[in-house]
């Protein structure tokens, strides 16, 4: 197996980066994995984290040397990174319950599946040529559905950015699963936040990616988004691969190539760190950001509340 990869985040605006990404891989498996925190200050970004960490960890165990039943793992590990997220702010007592978006994408057999729940997308590209996007858990795609939306106000309607699906919330998530898709060599997959994609089109994305190759293109891409958004730019952040099959040659201008087969049959090589989400000293909340992160999370729960009358 063997891979070109290339991974960016940017802070934007935002006093805090609640976005997370990060990979993981043994000699047959590749799991790719970004989340979106959402809910205030350190709040979201709490949330990302327990996600990464979770799905990981269970892709760790189950992954000898690839997963079994793909689809299956990937719907209960996102099912329990949101108990794991619940679990936690039950713990430490956090005045709300953290939320997130995920996407997580697994590869294996030269096939790709994914899963997503809320905004978080996957692009699979092919020749400049867009295969498959994951479809957002927004208000505007409940619109779109009914025939009560355009396709065409896709990056613009003020209800794309409304969520009514996430990690977190007090009804478990709603998970979206894919099929199995085969791929061929130099398709590629990027998985980004909303910060990306609600600012760049996606002619763009797909551009960059097919002319300059997941090492340019992904540090390309982030840093437009956040000289477009300025000083009101979300976080944005990307993880993107260049599918090189799971043997053979390697193109020639390929950079950042991994291949997993010099791998033992149980290693696993991982870009997600384990241990407690709280970087240090995180725990010194003041009166401020509580109170900010109880309206921002109420707000949040109101829009939702809102998308089912």
């Amino acid at each position: 197996m063997q891979f070109s990869v290339y991974q960016q985040s940017h802070i934007g605006g935002r006093r805090v980066n609640q976005d997370r990404m990060g990979y993981c891989y043994t000699r047959d498996a590749l799991l790719l994995l970004l989340a979106d925190g959402m809910g205030g200050h350190l709040g979201g970004e709490i949330a990302a984290t327990i996600a990464l960490q979770t799905v990981s960890a269970m892709f760790r165990l189950q992954a000898r040397p690839y997963v079994k039943k793909p689809e299956r793992f990937l719907e209960e590990a996102l099912l329990q990174a949101h108990h794991d997220i619940q679990a936690y702010a039950a713990t430490h007592g956090l005045p709300e319950i953290p939320r997130t978006t995920v996407v997580a994408c697994l590869i294996q057999h030269n096939c790709a599946v994914w899963a997503h729940v809320g905004d978080s997308r996957l692009y699979w590209v092919r020749r400049k040529q867009v295969l498959a996007c994951t479809r957002d858990h927004s208000h505007f795609e409940y619109l779109l559905e009914r025939g009560r939306a355009d396709p065409s106000e896709r990056n613009t309607h003020p209800d794309r950015n409304k969520l009514y699906n996430c990690l977190g919330a007090s009804s478990p998530p709603k998970i979206e699963l894919s099929q199995q898709h085969s791929l061929q060599h130099g398709d590629m997959l990027l998985l980004c936040s909303d910060g990306l994609w609600s600012t760049l089109p996606e002619t763009e994305i797909v551009h960059r990616l097919a002319t300059s190759g997941v090492v340019q293109a992904v540090p390309e891409l982030v840093q437009m988004a956040a000289a477009i958004g300025g000083a009101q730019a979300d976080n944005t952040t990307a993880l993107a691969i260049a599918w090189q099959g799971a043997a053979g040659t390697v193109d020639a201008d390929a950079l950042n190539v991994i291949s997993t087969q010099m791998l033992a049959e149980d290693a696993v090589s991982s870009t997600i760190v384990a241990g407690d989400p709280l970087p240090e000293g995180s725990d010194a909340f003041d009166e401020d950001d509580i109170e900010k992160a109880i309206a921002e999370i109420r707000e949040a729960i109101e829009k939702s509340s809102q998308l089912l009358k």
